[in-house]
């Protein structure tokens, strides 16, 4: 694999979970990292701050900046954008980790709900691309890297959750658009986990998938890190599954990864199982 040293990588959502775990990874090469999320202060049932992570950035050998920002407002994400090109002299990496989610059916979704998938997950997802695209396209090896799934108009991926499934397709429909619109020049893929992956934001769901039976973070960042470490000019609007990706790094053996090795693992949404 490639190295991130020197590189510099926006991170919306990076306070913990997936996030945090793609920043500690280009940490350890030595990557400036910037926490755009909105948890400064510890939550009751969410571990993990900007400023917790930023800690952790630091000490495995990065350099961080930790700033606050809500992905939902257009002002805030476009001054993050900003300061963070002001502070290591440009953007090279974007990462769409920022992600809401509420699994129920039509009926069961409150308005407030869809508002905050659509806003998060669509709206954010553009934002947080058109405040870094400017400084992408003077960066070098540039990087937009959506975590989200690859598109699937099967029924199957709808039916139970319509507004959320939209919501995520929606991050998808911006690779598909981007990718085109800036070939050549950005690279813009997408990221999506075979397995279930246990964090904190799993568990407050109410346990629909036990940990055993999940990965841990990490499998994503290293898949995160291995593309966007790949050239640019020919690695752009693909949907991208971590455990391929690390396949065809060479990686064989991915029992390091599950939370519970040898147990059997659930296979992530959008994915199909059989």
């Amino acid at each position: 694999m490639g190295s991130l040293k020197g590189k510099t990588l926006f991170i919306t959502g990076a306070s913990r979970g997936i996030g945090a775990a793609i920043a500690l990874r280009a940490a350890r090469d030595g990557a400036n990292i910037v926490i755009a999320a909105k948890s400064s202060r510890p939550h009751p049932r969410l571990p993990g701050t900007i400023h917790t992570v930023a800690a952790d950035i630091e000490a495995a050998g990065g350099r961080a900046l930790a700033l606050q920002m809500d992905i939902r407002d257009e002002q805030q994400v476009a001054a993050a954008a900003a300061q963070a090109a002001e502070t290591f002299g440009g953007i090279d990496i974007l990462v769409n980790n920022a992600s809401a989610i509420y699994l129920a059916g039509t009926l069961q979704t409150p308005p407030k709900r869809l508002d905050l998938m659509f806003q998060v997950n669509v709206r954010g997802t553009f934002l947080a691309s058109q405040a870094c695209l400017p400084y992408l396209l003077q960066g070098d090896n540039p990087h937009i890297l959506n975590l989200s799934p690859p598109l699937d108009l099967s029924p199957r991926w709808f039916k139970d959750h319509t507004a959320y499934t939209i919501s995520k397709y929606g991050m998808s429909l911006c690779v598909l658009g981007m990718a085109a619109e800036f070939q050549g020049k950005v690279a813009v893929n997408a990221l999506w986990p075979k397995t279930v992956i246990h964090t904190a934001a799993l568990a407050m769901l109410g346990g629909l998938v036990p940990p055993e039976a999940c990965r841990t973070p990490e499998i994503v960042a290293d898949a995160a890190h291995a593309v966007i470490c790949r050239p640019s000019a020919v690695c752009s609007g693909r949907f991208f599954i971590d455990e391929e990706v690390l396949r065809e790094e060479g990686v064989k053996d991915f029992e390091g990864y599950a939370v519970s090795p040898g147990h059997p693992l659930h296979t992530d949404l959008f994915l199909a199982s059989d």
